[in-house]
């Protein structure tokens, strides 16, 4: 069955977007999919995350930089970031979440790259390393995320913004990156329960 779409309006980097998104996410959910890998649909949704890290990016001189985000979903800072002149590619594991993404870059004339990338097979993403910013907005929700971004991350890049919103497996992974990275937390009125990081590899 395929889902109802809704059109939202977002502001980016100064410019307006019209962005279509599935109207309940609760009706991609696909059991087997479930059943195989815990996969649930939460590309679909427009988190409170995507949007601060979105609004982040949009402050920053990205001209000529190339920019990798992880987890991209509905891709709210890969589209930002293309819009401040970055170099961007937008991953995810979710093929829905991809081929949307390029459907609402080009409605919008943004150019940006999309590419189907799973964490646990990231040699796309190695090749092209290292990538000057890597981007992730809530990626900590569940442990196995934690885990496996604590291993691929000093692979891609030394300079990572991840907005988060207070998951619950977001203060261990802090704990355990800071042993390696320099941490700075920036708050974020969309983040109330947690905020911006930085993370600069020493």
């Amino acid at each position: 069955m395929n889902p109802e779409y809704v059109e939202e309006t977002v502001e980016l980097a100064g410019h307006s977007l019209t962005i279509v998104r599935p109207a309940s996410a609760d009706e991609l959910i696909d059991e087997e999919a479930f059943d195989e890998e815990e996969f649930l649909p939460y590309w679909a949704e427009l988190w409170p995350s995507g949007i601060a890290l979105a609004g982040a990016v949009g402050e920053l001189d990205l001209r000529g930089s190339r920019v990798l985000e992880l987890g991209a979903g509905l891709g709210l800072p890969s589209l930002a970031a293309a819009l401040r002149g970055g170099e961007v590619l937008a991953t995810d594991w979710a093929k829905d979440a991809v081929d949307l993404l390029r459907v609402n870059a080009a409605r919008n004339h943004v150019a940006l790259g999309v590419e189907h990338v799973r964490w646990d097979n990231p040699e796309p993403l190695l090749a092209q390393a290292p990538w000057p910013l890597v981007l992730g907005a809530d990626l900590l929700y569940e442990r196995r995320n934690a885990d496996q971004l604590l291993e691929l991350l000093p692979r891609l890049g030394a300079d990572v913004l991840l907005a988060e919103p207070g998951r619950p497996f977001a203060r261990g992974f802090l704990e355990r990156a800071s042993a390696s990275w320099d941490v700075e937390t920036t708050p974020s009125a969309e983040l109330q329960h947690g905020g911006l990081h930085r993370l600069r590899l020493r």
